[in-house]
C-alpha cells in the first residue's frame, strides 16, 4: 500500500521509470510517506536503511559508483538534509549521478518557529545540476507540474556529464496513512541526443503528424520536404519559407469543437522559439496529441501542451534530415484536410484601423526587406495578412515584453543593407523612444507607429469591464504624439488620421529609397479597433 500524497506517488513512479533501483532511506517522521511507499515497491527498489544522513549520502554515492547508475538517498526535513551536503559536493565534483530526496514541511510554516523547518529548496546551491521543489498536488495542473519537474530533475543526472540533483517534497499532515493500492500511470519524458533511427521508425506509426515551427532567426532554414510529411503551422516570426498554415488564429476560431476533435493530431513536433498563437496552444492543451516531441539544441524541457514525451537534443535541420519518412496516403490526406480548412477562411478586409493600416503596409512592402514586429497587438494583427516573398521577420518573442522592440530594430537596421520596417504600438514606442536618440540609427529605417491612445490589447481581453477611472490605469491612456521627438531625431515625419490620408502617404512610406529615416504615425480610435476585430472573429464563428 502507498501514501495518498500525489507528489510522492508521481516521484515513486518516475524513479522506477527512469531506471533507479537503489534507494537509501534515513529515519524520521516527515519522510514517512516516502519511506513507506518506496519500501513497499520491493519488486522495483532495493532499499537500504542508514540512520546517519552524512554516512547515508556517501553510502548512496558508493552504490552509484558500483553500477554506474543513479542511486537515491531519502531523508526527513530540517537539519537532516544539511548532513547530506558533503556527499553532494563529492558527487558533484566526481560527476557521480545521485538523487537527493528530502521531505519538507509545508511552505507556509518555514521560518515560523515550527520544528525541523528551514529553507530547503536550493540549499545545495551550485553543487547540484538541478534543484526542484515539488508542489503539493491539489489540481490537475499541480500534478502536471509535479510530473514535469521530476522528469526534468531525473534527466539531468546524466546530461552532458553526470552529477547530483535535489528533489524537495513538501508534505502536509495527515501523512501516516497508506490507503492507495497502486501507483498512477506517470508520463515519462525521455531525451534523445543521437542515433535517431528509433524515432524515425516511431514517426511512421503516427500518420496524423503536425509540425509547429516557432520563432526562427533569418537564415535558419529547415530542410525541404517537411510539407510532404507534416501539416506545418508557422507564424511570420518563424521565417519559414515553405508551405505552412499561417492563419491559425482565425482558422481555429472558425472550427467547431467537433471538427477540432476530428482533426486532433497523433503526434506534434515543435521546434524553434516561441509559438505565437494562443488559440493553437489552447487547442492542443484541450485536445492533446498522443505524443509531443520537442526539438531543442539545448536539450531543455519545454512541455507546452502537457503532453511532452520525447526531448530531442539536436539542431532541427539535422534531426529532420535523418528521420523524414516517405509520405503515406493517410498523412497526405490529413494535411490536405487542414489545408482545405485553412483556405476556406476569408482574407480580412478591415476599414481604416490599426489592422487596416498594418494590412495596407504589408501589401506594399518592397522586397527584399526586414520587418520588425513589436509585441502585444501588432505582432498578432500582422499574422492576419500574408507576407510578400523576401521579407525576413524579427520580433522580441523571447519573453514577449514591450521594452526594447524599437531599440532592437534600430540595432538590426544599423548593420543591415536592406530597408527595415518597424510596426509598433504607441505604448511600446513611447516606452522605448530613446531608441531614436541613439546616434547609430540608419537611413534605412521606416517606423509605422500605431497610436490609438493606449494599450488596445488590454481593452480587448474577454470578460474585462473597465470604468472610466480604471481605464486610465489599466490601458495607460494618453494624448501623446511622436511628431516632436521624431523630427528632433532627424526623421521625416508623416501622419494619417483617415483612410484617404493613409492612402496618399503609403507610396512615399514604402518607396525603396534611403535618403532619410521615416516615421508614419497612424491615429486610430481604440474602441473602434477593438469592435472591428470582434466583428471579424464573430463572422468567423458563423462559418
Amino acid at each position: 500500500m502507498f501514501t495518498d500524497k500525489k507528489n510522492v506517488l508521481q516521484l515513486a513512479a518516475l524513479l522506477a521509470a527512469h531506471g533507479i533501483r537503489k534507494i537509501v532511506l534515513c529515519p524520521g517522521s516527515r519522510d514517512i510517506p516516502l519511506v513507506r511507499t518506496f519500501s513497499a515497491m520491493q519488486e522495483v527498489f532495493t532499499c537500504y536503511a542508514v540512520t546517519d544522513e552524512r554516512s547515508a549520502g556517501f553510502f548512496a554515492l558508493g552504490l552509484s559508483l558500483n553500477d554506474h547508475r543513479p542511486a537515491a538517498v531519502c531523508c526527513t526535513s530540517g537539519s537532516a538534509l544539511l548532513n547530506l551536503h558533503p556527499a553532494v559536493a563529492e558527487a558533484f565534483y566526481r560527476q557521480v549521478p545521485l538523487v537527493v530526496i528530502s521531505a519538507d514541511r509545508p511552505t507556509a510554516w518555514i521560518g515560523q518557529m515550527d520544528g525541523q523547518t528551514l529553507p530547503q529548496p536550493g540549499v545545495f546551491g551550485p553543487l547540484v545540476r538541478k534543484s526542484i521543489s515539488l508542489p503539493e498536488v491539489r489540481s490537475k495542473e499541480d500534478e502536471w507540474h509535479c510530473n514535469r519537474l521530476i522528469n526534468e530533475a531525473l534527466l539531468e543526472t546524466c546530461h552532458h556529464g553526470r552529477g547530483p540533483v535535489h528533489i524537495n517534497v513538501p508534505i502536509s499532515e495527515p501523512f501516516f496513512d497508506c490507503p492507495v493500492e497502486s501507483l498512477p500511470a506517470a508520463r515519462v519524458i525521455t531525451r534523445k541526443d543521437n542515433h535517431f533511427e528509433e524515432l524515425a521508425a516511431r514517426l511512421r506509426q503516427f500518420p496524423r503528424r503536425m509540425l509547429l515551427i516557432g520563432q526562427g532567426n533569418p537564415g535558419e532554414a529547415l530542410p525541404p520536404g517537411l510539407e510532404d510529411t507534416f501539416i506545418c503551422f508557422a507564424s511570420h516570426p518563424a521565417n519559414h519559407p515553405g508551405a505552412a498554415i499561417r492563419n491559425v488564429e482565425p482558422l481555429l476560431s472558425a472550427l467547431s469543437p467537433e471538427t477540432k476533435q476530428a482533426m486532433r493530431p497523433d503526434l506534434v513536433i515543435t521546434c524553434g522559439g516561441h509559438i505565437l498563437s494562443k488559440r493553437l496552444k489552447q487547442y492542443l492543451r484541450s485536445y492533446p496529441p498522443k505524443e509531443h516531441w520537442h526539438i531543442a539544441p539545448s536539450g531543455e524541457v519545454a512541455d507546452l501542451f502537457g503532453a511532452l514525451t520525447v526531448l530531442v537534443e539536436a539542431e532541427p535541420a539535422d534531426f529532420f534530415r535523418q528521420v523524414l519518412p516517405a509520405p503515406s496516403e493517410e498523412t497526405v490526406d490529413y494535411a490536405r484536410r487542414w489545408t482545405s480548412l485553412s483556405a476556406a477562411i476569408p482574407s480580412p478586409a478591415f476599414p481604416y484601423s490599426e489592422m487596416g493600416a498594418i494590412g495596407e503596409v504589408i501589401r506594399r512592402l518592397p522586397t527584399p526587406c526586414a520587418l520588425h514586429l513589436a509585441n502585444s497587438s501588432v505582432v498578432r494583427y500582422a499574422q492576419l495578412f500574408p507576407l510578400p516573398d523576401g521579407v525576413e521577420v524579427l520580433s522580441n518573442r523571447g519573453t514577449n515584453g514591450i521594452e526594447g522592440s524599437l531599440s532592437a530594430a534600430v540595432g538590426y537596421a544599423a548593420a543591415s543593407d536592406k530597408l527595415n520596417f518597424v510596426f509598433i504600438g504607441d505604448l511600446s514606442f513611447f516606452y522605448d523612444m530613446n531608441a531614436l536618440w541613439n546616434p547609430h540609427g540608419g537611413k534605412n529605417l521606416r517606423i509605422l507607429l500605431l497610436n490609438n491612445g493606449g494599450g488596445e490589447i488590454f481593452n480587448a481581453l474577454p470578460g474585462l469591464r473597465l470604468t472610466d477611472e480604471n481605464r486610465r490605469f489599466v490601458l495607460g491612456t494618453h494624448q501623446t504624439s511622436a511628431q516632436g521627438w521624431a523630427v528632433d531625431s532627424g526623421f521625416e515625419y508623416l501622419s494619417a488620421r483617415n483612410a484617404g490620408e493613409l492612402a496618399t502617404l503609403l507610396p512615399r512610406f514604402t518607396a525603396p529609397d534611403t535618403t532619410r529615416p521615416m516615421l508614419l504615425e497612424v491615429f486610430t480610435d481604440k474602441d473602434q479597433d477593438v469592435q472591428l476585430l470582434r466583428e471579424y472573429y464573430h463572422q468567423l464563428d458563423k462559418l
